[in-house]
């Protein structure tokens, strides 16, 4: 069968590549680089056509990966970002991504719509939209909202797994429910408002279950988890109840299928020796809650441990190819690949 060209609703490549050492950092991303899941080179044999590209601050305390390897894990949230470091961070990450676009010939598109995003897909231009992974960069007077807005910013994580001025993030605990902690602040309650008046999607997939429920009252675009999983088959705290996917499928959102281990196995490990099956496991599930036009791809790539199966972006057609052994025909593939991804952008970005 053809490979089959896919959408990517959430991955880490930009903070990836603002710490990395020596080579621009641009010309990593549009020659390749050794390390890592995602560089043009790979995406192009992978079929990955485009996606949402995270900025992210990372804590000073980064998280202990060898947390992830006992049969019970608590990672205490890492401390607040100040608003001054994670500008400055975020701010390089948008400049390799306009640095690398300038640079491509074309080869790389900043799309601020979904006919940006077809419009791209007709050059063979790869699709780049800019997403927020914890909205630390932002003030609580919403000022650097409207400035990121018209630089191409179009999907915001209110949080990360931590606090901020907006809201609180769940804790990386398994086992867990993600009743693990407050919701929105009245800053994230603003924060929400103003994103549905300039049209930039919402990401629920960092937030606590109040905080879910929060942006559920208040919003009035689809729910939207660009990289979450199944509670009931990995029960993380950073994965869905099924209360919580009833509400997403009521809202005619989505759910990105995250490919990180850990959110994947039911003993929550950090293994890249995790079946393929088991991804094909969680797709299964989402679509028997959400339905055929309400699953997508959310890899988490640069972010995570995948499975060896897969590897990075290059390996991604693996995901088609289990599916389709699975039965899967091909005009579902193609909606878990792009349709969907394009169907709910199209409502909330325009």
């Amino acid at each position: 069968m053809p490979p089959v060209p896919f959408f990517d609703g959430h991955n880490d490549a930009l903070f990836r590549l603002s710490e990395s050492r020596g080579a621009d950092p641009h010309l990593l991303f549009l020659n390749g680089r050794a390390d890592g899941h995602i560089d043009l080179p790979r995406a192009r044999e992978g079929e990955m056509v485009g996606g949402l590209f995270a900025l992210y601050a990372p804590s000073k305390s980064g998280l202990d990966l060898n947390i992830f390897k006992g049969k019970n894990y608590d990672c205490p949230l890492p401390p607040e970002v100040p608003l001054p470091d994670a500008s400055r961070i975020m701010m390089r990450q948008i400049a390799i991504l306009l640095r690398a676009i300038a640079a491509s010939n074309g080869s790389v598109s900043l799309c601020r719509t979904v006919a940006d995003i077809r419009d791209a897909r007709q050059r063979s231009s790869f699709a780049a939209v800019l997403h927020m992974e914890g909205a630390e960069a932002i003030d609580a007077d919403l000022d650097m909202l409207d400035v990121l807005h018209a630089v191409g910013l179009r999907s915001i994580g209110p949080v990360w797994s931590r606090n901020n001025v907006f809201g609180h993030g769940v804790p990386m605990r398994f086992p867990s429910s993600p009743d693990a902690g407050p919701g929105l602040t009245d800053a994230g309650k603003r924060l929400v408002r103003a994103c549905n008046d300039l049209r930039i999607m919402i990401d629920l997939s960092h937030l606590t279950e109040r905080g879910f429920w929060d942006v559920a009252r208040l919003t009035n675009a689809p729910l939207v988890a660009t990289h979450s999983n199944v509670h009931d088959l990995s029960p993380s705290s950073r994965n869905l109840t099924r209360r919580q996917l009833d509400a997403i499928r009521d809202s005619d959102g989505i759910v990105g299928l995250n490919l990180a281990t850990c959110f994947l196995r039911s003993d929550g490990q950090m293994d890249e020796d995790t079946p393929i099956g088991v991804v094909v496991q969680h797709v299964e599930a989402l679509i028997e809650h959400l339905g055929e036009t309400r699953v997508a791809i959310g890899s988490d790539f640069d972010g995570a441990v995948v499975p060896k199966a897969i590897g990075s972006v290059a390996g991604a057609q693996a995901i088609f190819s289990a599916l389709r052994a699975k039965g899967f025909d091909e005009p579902l593939i193609e909606k878990i690949a792009i349709s969907n991804w394009l169907r709910v952008l199209r409502q909330t970005i325009g």
